[in-house]
């Protein structure tokens, strides 16, 4: 019999094969640099490489563009339910549900080939920053806004929620946090997203279940956390008494270490450049100085380089977006990375059925009820 070996939490198995992402000599997507990719293309490009496979030339992109245009719009039954949903509702539930919704009128949704899930991958692609703006515009008592032709995804998808049209400097920066946010491999959300499709579900059911695994606070949510750790801070002054006595007290600071990245996240160093930047020019400068006394301490006192959530939470404060967006942000990006691994896994499909390891007690007899 083969010898059995556990790994809590599969940290370091091999669990499949994949032509989309690595992270072996830096995060790279299809072959290309995640920071060539940021500093040169538009996430409309990493996109169309991430569900084609290839970086599109002009009019491939044109084209790409045109068919994102035009499906984008979402069904006046998704806008109604959006509505209806009680205000309370949190933005991520309010996603999930939509990302399940949206399937009820996809014309492809009985075709399961390479092609139809391509096209599935497009419509939700432009379908769910809709769902995002929508929600946001209608949680805060105003009506949707409609995209803007002349706009990109990501300066599109800033008008949509803001009503305002972003400066260039806004708009490259959602662009490149979209960029980086696209794809990281088998990640809790990518894996569970293809699990289901190994199951010979739909892209729509992979998706859903990828953004329920998103939601937890040990995956997606933890930009989230990074902006509850800066606001306790206080500003500079206080940066680092307060972060020495967090480490004193053993408290988890969110925004620093990565399960895969030992010696720092790529991302992370790209995007803390960007991050300055936008800091000087919307006026929260203070913030990105005591940002760097954290960072500074925590890699002296434990060894732990920040990871993506760290630079990209102050920069979707310093774009004047709230905190209830951040994650469904990942999903907006995201959601090309669990397309493109969904359907990989369906062009080449084994069901995924890993063993467990028993701990429970062991072989019984049974004894009858009248003597238990």
């Amino acid at each position: 019999m083969t010898e059995e070996i556990y790994r809590p939490g599969l940290e370091g198995v091999v669990a499949g094969e994949t032509a989309i992402c690595t992270l072996a000599g830096g995060l790279q997507y299809r072959g290309y640099a995640v920071e060539e990719l940021a500093e040169q293309t538009a996430f409309e490009e990493v996109a169309h490489l991430l569900l084609h496979g290839e970086l599109p030339d002009p009019g491939q992109l044109e084209r790409f563009q045109a068919r994102l245009a035009a499906v984008g719009p979402l069904p006046p039954g998704m806008v109604a339910a959006l509505r209806a949903m009680p205000p309370a509702t949190p933005m991520m539930d309010a996603l999930r549900t939509g990302a399940s919704m949206l399937a009820h009128w996809d014309p492809d949704i009985p075709d399961s080939s390479h092609d139809a899930n391509v096209r599935k991958a497009e419509r939700l692609l432009a379908q769910l920053p809709m769902v995002v703006a929508a929600r946001h515009r209608l949680a805060s008592g105003n009506e949707p806004l409609p995209p803007d032709p002349k706009r990109g995804l990501a300066a599109n998808l800033l008008w949509m929620l803001t009503g305002r049209p972003p400066a260039p400097r806004a708009a490259k920066a959602m662009d490149v946090s979209l960029i980086l946010y696209a794809e990281h491999e088998f990640n809790a959300s990518t894996f569970t997203a293809r699990v289901v499709a190994s199951t010979l579900s739909d892209l729509h059911s992979a998706v859903t279940a990828a953004i329920g695994a998103l939601k937890g606070p040990l995956h997606g949510g933890a930009n989230e956390r990074v902006m509850k750790v800066l606001g306790e801070v206080g500003g500079e002054r206080n940066a680092e008494s307060w972060v020495r006595q967090a480490l004193a007290e053993k408290r988890r600071i969110m925004g620093f270490g990565h399960r895969v990245y030992k010696t720092g996240d790529p991302r992370a160093v790209y995007l803390k450049t960007l991050c300055g930047e936008l800091a000087r020019e919307s006026g929260h400068e203070e913030l990105e100085r005591a940002a760097e006394v954290i960072e500074t301490v925590v890699r002296q006192e434990k060894n732990l380089p920040p990871n993506l959530d760290w630079p990209s939470a102050r920069l979707y404060h310093y774009l004047a977006l709230p905190v209830e967006l951040y994650t469904p942000l990942f999903v907006v990006s995201r959601v090309t990375g669990w397309s493109a691994h969904i359907i990989e896994q369906l062009d080449d499909n084994r069901l995924i059925r890993p063993r467990s390891k028993y701990t429970g007690p062991p072989r019984r007899a049974l004894r009858p009820l009248d003597q238990r």
